[in-house]
């Protein structure tokens, strides 16, 4: 059956103590609300429905990509007026399944047992707490259909040790939810129209109310940032699980942190206090030092990433060797073999197999050849203060350490440039290339005293 999903998305949240809406707050490399929409995106013959409210041009244009009916809700009167937006454009023949654009950790399995739930019926999904003090009780008959959700304050002792409580997630028919909301009244303190009203409604014209029942990490709510938090560690402990059961070794699972998606071959070992971010691939046999950031970077096989390394926008060949203390930025391109050491920064280069730059060095628009031995402190001088030049670096060439080489520039196949030397002329295949001054020896020289007073 067809399902109009329904998230509700116009909260201010004002606890967050933020200019940015709640629903944008971020949480593993994503917004609370787009955990939602690309969860809720997997469900087969599904279409989504966004109602905003605050803050409502950003929310759209932030997720301005993602495929959804934005639908405005100008005043904010509630959950079931929320709602009440969305369903003059759904079918009577769809399920709704009501989600919430600030409860981001939702499985699609269990959104999708939901709806399946509320063929005929409406479902709800509830959780169990060890303490449930303060939620409202669901109530359920002999049969186990729910009767009623009765509020903590009106609980009798019996109901208050009831562990089951309402998440406020729920499914049902759309022509069976559209006769409920449109009954709908605002007759209480917060003078708001309340979805959850819809149950008694329900279970007055003996519609069958079914629960399904979700682990309480699934249902967690972000009101505030201590929420946020216990949200990011739910959502750290789902990755470093999924990772472990495919295979990945992980030096400690509660200290990884993937703010995006990360993908691994077999053999792959990751140490502590690692960040991904962006889609990043780690092929077979990688292995990951402590402390380093991959951004939306592809590493190849047996390439090992040694501490403090930070990877920006990289494509990395096999048998590499990075760090530590290495930083690679966008479209720093490695081929096999290759060694970039301590205190090395690649910007916008190829450098070819075999090819190393172990220490102190920045290469920066440069084609780097196979081969090359580049010394310690080289600098590619690149920027003339208003425009980037290249650098060429032929196959085999040896660059002394502490070298400019100031672009445009190429530096021939199998050259050598001494050490200390500036270049600003192209040097020829094969031959050497030396710029420095000549050392004087001054005999007898004396280091300058201070004069005693």
């Amino acid at each position: 059956m067809p399902t109009s999903i329904v998230i509700l998305a116009a909260g201010q949240g004002k606890r967050m103590h933020s200019d940015l809406p709640k629903v944008l707050q971020p949480l593993g490399g994503r917004c609370l609300l787009e955990h939602v929409v690309v969860t809720a995106a997997g469900l087969p013959d599904a279409r989504l429905h966004v109602v905003y409210g605050h803050g409502g041009e950003r929310v759209r244009q932030s997720l301005d990509h993602l495929d959804v009916e934005w639908i405005e809700q100008a005043e904010q009167l509630g959950t079931g007026h929320a709602v009440a937006q969305a369903l003059p454009t759904i079918p009577d023949d769809d399920i709704v399944l009501v989600l919430y654009g600030d409860v981001p950790l939702v499985r699609a399995e269990t959104m999708a047992a939901l709806s399946a739930a509320a063929d005929g019926a409406l479902a709800l999904l509830t959780t169990r707490l060890d303490d449930p003090a303060g939620y409202g009780r669901i109530v359920r008959d002999d049969a186990g259909a729910i009767v009623r959700i009765v509020e903590d304050k009106d609980a009798t002792a019996a109901e208050r040790a009831l562990d089951e409580v309402n998440t406020g997630l729920m499914a049902a028919p759309a022509v069976l939810l559209r006769a409920w909301v449109d009954r709908l009244d605002a007759d209480n303190a917060q003078r708001e129209y309340y979805l959850t009203d819809v149950i008694a409604m329900a279970v007055a014209e003996g519609v069958t109310v079914t629960g399904i029942t979700a682990p309480p990490d699934e249902v967690l709510g972000v009101n505030d940032r201590f929420q946020l938090s216990v949200a990011e560690a739910v959502l750290r402990e789902r990755s470093a699980m999924a990772l472990m059961t495919a295979g990945v070794t992980l030096r400690d699972p509660q200290r990884i942190d993937v703010r995006g998606e990360l993908t691994c071959g077999r053999d792959v070992m990751i140490d502590v206090n690692c960040v991904f971010e962006g889609k990043v691939h780690l092929a077979d046999g990688v292995h990951i030092g402590p402390n380093c950031i991959l951004r939306d970077t592809t590493v190849g096989a047996g390439t090992e990433i040694l501490p403090n390394s930070l990877l920006d926008g990289a494509d990395i060949g096999a048998s590499c060797r990075i760090g530590p203390f290495a930083r690679l930025r966008p479209e720093a391109r490695l081929a096999d073999e290759v060694h970039v050491g301590n205190f090395v920064e690649v910007k916008k280069s190829d450098i070819g197999r075999g090819s190393k730059a172990n220490h102190l060095t920045y290469i920066g628009d440069t084609s780097v050849g196979s081969g090359v031995n580049v010394g310690a402190g080289t600098i590619t001088c690149n920027y003339d203060g208003v425009n980037k030049h290249r650098t060429v670096i032929g196959d085999g060439a040896f660059i002394g350490s502490d070298t400019q080489l100031v672009a445009p520039v190429t530096v021939g196949a199998g050259a050598t440039v001494g050490a200390g030397s500036t270049i600003t002329k192209d040097v020829p295949a094969d031959e050497l290339a030396i710029s420095r001054a000549r050392q004087t020896i001054v005999k007898g020289w004396k280091r300058p005293e201070k004069k005693r007073t």
